[in-house]
């Protein structure tokens, strides 16, 4: 009997001790989101488009100039890339550049298959310190493994993570991924990357041999990162003018990276994450899936989201009365009733969701005095109902103080719709960062 009471002390002593003994030697991980970019998958039975990419010329110092994401929208300033027909990008290494909003002593990549019909093959991955250029700084290479390997699939209509990377990084830091596909890639949401000259891996270079720029589908649609300089992420959850698709393209001056500069120089514990889509919309399918059927991938599946700032309903409204081709008719109620639906589905998530008030269109290609008596609707809706837990005036901050109702010539980049850097800049400042508190 004595044994046997000693046997089950010494049992439970044992089952108590190993875990203790656990939580010390192995570190809480602390994952948040430290970049996205929204991949975009067809609904079932739509067609894709014909495959095109977007070149330019690589020259020092020269930034490549934007390139519309929804070239009905927005008049040619005529100083975009020219686009070409793509031939099948195989066998080839491509290297996304990446930056991260938050520091951390690890990171880890989210690949993204989900525009593809057919499983993608990761034939090798690295990544490392962006230099110049597309360039690897020494010493800051590391290979990227799955489950332990170097090499993976990743099943059609679906994402993937990878295994922790042992990669210390600082808030604002660059990162190029290098990713080599040995088949074909999946059309899907696009961004200039390095594109390799010479076929086969060559993930390990510093430099990519015979690089050029090629606007392409985007592999990597989240960077995470094991921090302990931030608990808590807010998403910016919108169009084109939240993704930034009318900014300098790879020099990260949408309005989120504004905010995510304002936030680390402020020694905030707050990340950002971008998911925005150029043509994206409240309640139809618009170079992507509708704001609220895609509402709990980009946002409630960001880990370490507390907020999003939703900016969403100005290609309803330019859709639903545009005079320059079919109508989808859109009415204030119907988008009231999507950006409810959206604010009680982010409270039941316990994330809190800023009203971002509709940027000025006179002018626009979309723009008629009916749609603007809807968008004036919304933003009076958006600024007095109390539905939001806060509210953003990003129409104040880009708006011709002479004309409320037109873009800043200053801020535009011709098309009376899309901000231009300064007018991105202008956005980010307009955030009240007493919201992160």
């Amino acid at each position: 009997m004595r044994i046997r009471r000693f046997a089950l002390v010494l049992t439970a002593v044992l089952a108590g001790a190993i875990p203790a003994e656990s939580a010390t030697t192995r570190p809480a991980d602390n994952w948040i989101g430290a970049w996205g970019f929204v991949p975009t998958p067809l609904p079932p039975g739509m067609t894709p488009p014909a495959p095109v990419s977007v070149t330019v010329p690589l020259a020092a110092g020269a930034a490549p100039a934007a390139a519309p994401a929804n070239p009905i929208l927005i008049d040619n300033p005529g100083n975009l890339p020219v686009v070409i027909p793509d031939a099948d990008l195989a066998n080839v290494t491509i290297r996304q550049l990446v930056r991260v909003a938050v520091g951390g002593k690890r990171i880890r990549l989210r690949f993204s298959n989900e525009g593809g019909s057919d499983v993608l093959m990761l034939g090798a991955v690295h990544v490392g310190v962006g230099g110049a250029d597309g360039s690897i700084l020494p010493g800051s290479d590391r290979v990227v493994t799955f489950d332990g390997h170097g090499a993976t699939a990743v099943p059609a209509s679906a994402p993937l993570l990878s295994d922790p990377i042992h990669l210390p990084v600082e808030a604002l830091q660059k990162l190029l991924i290098s990713t080599y596909v040995p088949g074909t890639l999946p059309r899907n949401h696009s961004l200039f990357q390095y594109v390799s000259g010479m076929p086969g891996d060559q993930t390990a270079q510093p430099q990519l041999p015979s690089q050029r720029l090629v606007r392409m589908t985007a592999l990597v649609t989240e960077v995470e990162v094991d921090t302990t300089s931030a608990n808590a992420v807010v998403v910016g959850f919108g169009d084109s003018i939240t993704e930034g698709a009318t900014s300098t393209n790879n020099a990260f001056r949408s309005w989120p990276d504004r905010l995510a500069e304002r936030l680390v120089a402020a020694k905030s514990k707050w990340s950002v994450v971008n998911a925005g889509i150029g043509g994206n919309r409240l309640l139809r399918y618009g170079t992507g899936p509708n704001a609220l059927a895609r509402l709990d991938r980009d946002v409630f599946g960001v880990p370490g989201v507390k907020a999003v700032i939703l900016l969403e309903g100005i290609n309803d409204i330019g859709r639903g009365f545009t005079t320059q081709g079919p109508q989808d008719p859109a009415t204030l109620e119907a988008l009231i009733a999507a950006d409810k639906q959206i604010i009680e589905r982010c409270h039941a998530h316990g994330v809190k969701v800023y009203g971002a008030l509709l940027t000025p269109y006179q002018g626009a290609g979309y723009a008629s005095p009916e749609g603007e008596q809807v968008r004036t609707g919304l933003n009076n809706w958006i600024k007095t109902s109390g539905a939001f837990d806060g509210v953003v005036d990003f129409a104040t901050a880009t708006g011709d103080p002479a004309n409320p109702l037109a873009f800043r010539a200053d801020y535009n980049i011709r098309d009376k719709l899309h901000p231009n850097d300064a007018g991105y800049r202008a956005m980010g400042d307009a955030i009240d960062l007493g919201l992160f508190k």
